[in-house]
């Protein structure tokens, strides 16, 4: 069985400032830890699980953030970022048989955790009018491949998101966000709970976990800044509206992964 896995930090337990989550920030490296110890649970749920290939993908920032010193001999990982539209799961293609998606969180525009965000922290993203979080944009981007996602981590707000999409995603609520808190669950109890339901999620059907993709995609991406707002609405078919907004229709969703690349 082949395994691709994307990691980010947001999600990750007790993640609660953005000096927590930058590479090289006084206050990174714990959780620089703690998402290395949360992935490499995940790695072994999988491997439990029946998983004889893996490939990781650091997806946060920099995308130089995991310490890959105990990484299985089964295990490669992707550092930095390829620039293709694939972005946060660059390098999935349809020889895997599932993905999972560890450390992830709430959609720009939300409450429910202090560093909700979609791909870039100066811009929203709505996909057929409603708020998009990297994980519906990921997944989409997998089941364009025909793969589906079977566990996700991340905070209470994104995992009743994935509930209400497909209830058999496996799911872990690390953090619940209020204000500008958490309230963590202890990350030993992340790391003991990440790798058994990853190796239980090897077990539902990939049919259960299959994400139809919608027949056509309205993208509005919707600027804190009306002047790259402006700008970008000169990308090929995209056009300007009020209140910041660029509107971009298309019924291929490679092509939506495509203008989240340049104008995010």
């Amino acid at each position: 069985m082949k395994v691709y896995i994307s990691a980010d930090i947001e999600g990750i337990t007790g993640t609660t400032s953005w000096s927590e989550t930058e590479l090289n920030a006084p206050d990174y490296q714990f959780f620089q830890r703690q998402m290395t110890r949360e992935v490499e649970a995940a790695i072994e749920g999988a491997i439990a699980g029946g998983a004889t290939e893996i490939l990781l993908k650091d997806a946060h920032d920099s995308a130089r953030n995991l310490d890959i010193s105990n990484l299985p001999i089964n295990c490669k990982v992707i550092r930095g970022w390829t620039y293709d539209p694939m972005c946060m799961v660059a390098g999935l293609d349809q020889s895997f048989d599932r993905a999972i998606f560890i450390g992830y969180h709430s959609k720009g525009g939300s409450e429910r955790n202090p560093l909700a965000h979609t791909l870039c922290t100066y811009a929203d993203v709505k996909i057929n009018g409603e708020y998009a979080s990297e994980f519906l944009i990921n997944t989409y981007a997998a089941a364009l491949h025909g793969v589906p996602v079977s566990f996700v981590s991340g905070d209470v707000g994104l995992t009743e998101e994935i509930q209400a999409i497909n209830e058999h995603i496996v799911t872990f609520a690390t953090k619940e966000g209020i204000g500008n808190a958490t309230i963590s669950v202890s990350p030993q109890l992340t790391i003991m709970e990440t790798k058994r339901l990853v190796a239980s999620s090897m077990k539902v059907p990939r049919a259960a976990l299959q994400v139809t993709l919608p027949e056509h995609f309205v993208v509005e991406i919707i600027y804190r800044d009306h002047t790259r707002a402006y700008r970008n609405s000169f990308y090929p078919h995209a056009k300007f509206k009020p209140h910041n907004t660029v509107e971009f229709i298309t019924g291929d969703f490679y092509e939506v992964l495509r203008v989240l690349q340049f104008l995010t």
